[in-house]
């Protein structure tokens, strides 16, 4: 769907295999910006190239005109397509150097991060041509530029854009979704990282990839406090749920407080394990 004259988003829905028995549908947005040539932010799970280019040819436009993807971070929903995606069009991947490793060698992420169905879910490693730093002014053709905004916490290299002359904001798997999977690597950095997005001024359209764009200040700075206020109440189940339970292992902890938090009971795995053992780190 068509959000500005230049940017679009397109929901990439996939499946997430827990067991035999159980998966968990989820989704994941990509976002497409039309000018001279076409730019993508996020590739979606193996598989989705084919949807991306449908779309883009609905738009009258041709699939090898796609001269950029920007990734945000190097976890499945992001990276899944991105192999198709370079292989057929020749695009030039920028990426941040804390995911470098995981998005070129997607066998030792599936290692440091094991993932269910991440095989499922990955076509498997690209190259990043250009690795983009905090602060950054990127310049992807006349006219459109972004800044690139250092934004860990979910991940060590979570970047958000910011387009200064669109006041739209890009944030990834930055901000997270109140009441919806606690997955990522530092709760201190996440909560950092939101407030240092909180400070950009004149904000009208924010992008995530876990919910449909979002237009109006004041929705997306209420959008941001409740993301904050999600992470202290989540920080504050982990801290209680360890009281008096020394020795428990972080799964034991895990189901404690995804119970307090009214999560349903398969959010305790792994992925939610370590990121609730980020809490006992910060205190």
């Amino acid at each position: 769907m068509q959000i500005t004259p230049q940017i679009h988003a397109l929901k990439i829905p996939f499946t997430v295999p827990l067991s035999a028995e159980k998966s968990i549908d989820r989704f994941a947005f990509v976002y497409l910006l039309f000018g001279d040539s076409i730019h993508l932010i996020d590739s979606g799970v193996a598989g989705a190239a084919g949807t991306i280019w449908d779309y883009i040819k609905q738009q009258g436009r041709d699939p090898q005109e796609v001269s950029s993807l920007i990734l945000t971070h190097s976890h499945p929903d992001h990276l899944g397509a991105a192999k198709s995606i370079k292989a057929q069009t020749g695009c030039t991947v920028f990426a941040h150097q804390g995911e470098q490793d995981w998005i070129e060698d997607t066998e030792k992420q599936v290692q440091d991060r094991p993932v269910p169905g991440f095989h499922t879910l990955v076509e498997g490693a690209v190259e990043v041509d250009v690795l983009v730093e905090d602060g950054e002014l990127l310049d992807l053709e006349k006219d459109l530029r972004c800044q690139i905004i250092h934004t860990p916490g979910h991940s060590r290299g979570s970047i958000s854009l910011l387009f200064e002359e669109e006041s739209a904001l890009f944030t990834g798997d930055t901000l997270i979704v109140p009441g919806d999977l606690p997955i990522y690597e530092d709760i201190s950095q996440c909560l950092a990282s939101i407030k240092r997005l909180q400070k950009i001024q004149n904000l009208d359209t924010l992008f995530s990839s876990w919910e449909p764009p979002m237009q109006g200040r004041q929705p997306i700075r209420q959008r941001m406090e409740e993301s904050l206020a999600y992470l202290d109440r989540i920080h504050a189940a982990v801290i209680n749920s360890n009281q008096g339970a020394e020795g428990q292992s972080g799964m034991e902890l895990c189901q404690k407080a995804v119970a307090e938090l009214g999560l349903p009971p398969f959010a305790a795995m792994p992925l939610v394990a370590r990121a609730f053992e980020s809490s006992l780190k910060m205190g």
